[in-house]
């Protein structure tokens, strides 16, 4: 139950979404090489974004990211929901049941992202699609298929780091769970503070610091 919460609280670009369903092309090469150097050009990372869940809900809110790691989705005002990663766990704080759950970053799909590290190319391949602007990458580790399966949408885009913009992605997990997130107004590499990616306990008694 806890990982379907989650699918919907993370939860692709209608131009990606268009591509993942129309006749394939072939992708362009050296475009995986292209987004390794896209991620490990970008050091942290400020959004809107909007998710929508399967019943077409939509929901808004401000995402930031610094790496190795850190990823704060902040949601719109009114939803109690917070997610945060700290460099080490991902944490799903609901302030409505005053509930806390984590797990390590590397355990999430987000994982592909979050860790520069990372060697894209031993868990990623490009998906073909039929508008040369869009850059889809599956990742997957074979070894862990738990983790799921995360599409990373790209825009060809000049001025982006690698020449890349991301637009957002589609995470399908092992329950078969489909999540997504569209990204807007994105900054890369902008100061970010570690105060960021910090938060309050629900499970704190009221008065007691």
């Amino acid at each position: 139950m806890f990982r379907r919460r989650l699918a919907f609280a993370l939860t692709l670009a209608p131009l990606a979404a268009a591509a993942l369903i129309a006749p394939a092309v072939v992708a362009a090469p050296g475009d995986l090489d292209r987004v390794s150097t896209h991620l490990q050009a970008v050091e942290s990372m400020t959004a809107n974004f909007v998710q929508t869940d399967r019943a077409g809900k939509a929901l808004t809110g401000q995402l930031t990211m610094k790496r190795p790691g850190k990823v704060r989705f902040q949601y719109e005002k009114g939803v109690p929901l917070l997610i945060v990663g700290d460099g080490k766990s991902l944490t799903m704080i609901d302030y409505q049941v005053r509930q806390v759950q984590r797990w390590p970053v590397g355990n999430s799909p987000l994982g592909v992202l979050l860790n520069p590290k990372k060697d894209i190319a031993s868990v990623a391949k490009i998906v073909q699609t039929a508008d040369d602007r869009i850059v889809l990458v599956e990742a997957r580790d074979p070894k862990r298929p738990e983790f799921g399966t995360l599409t990373l949408a790209f825009a060809r885009n000049a001025s982006a780091p690698g020449g890349l913009m991301l637009q957002g992605w589609v995470a399908l997990d092992s329950q078969n769970n489909r999540t997504s997130v569209r990204l807007s107004d994105q900054r890369f590499n902008v100061p970010v503070s570690d105060n960021a990616f910090k938060w309050s306990d629900p499970r704190r008694p009221i008065g007691r610091p």
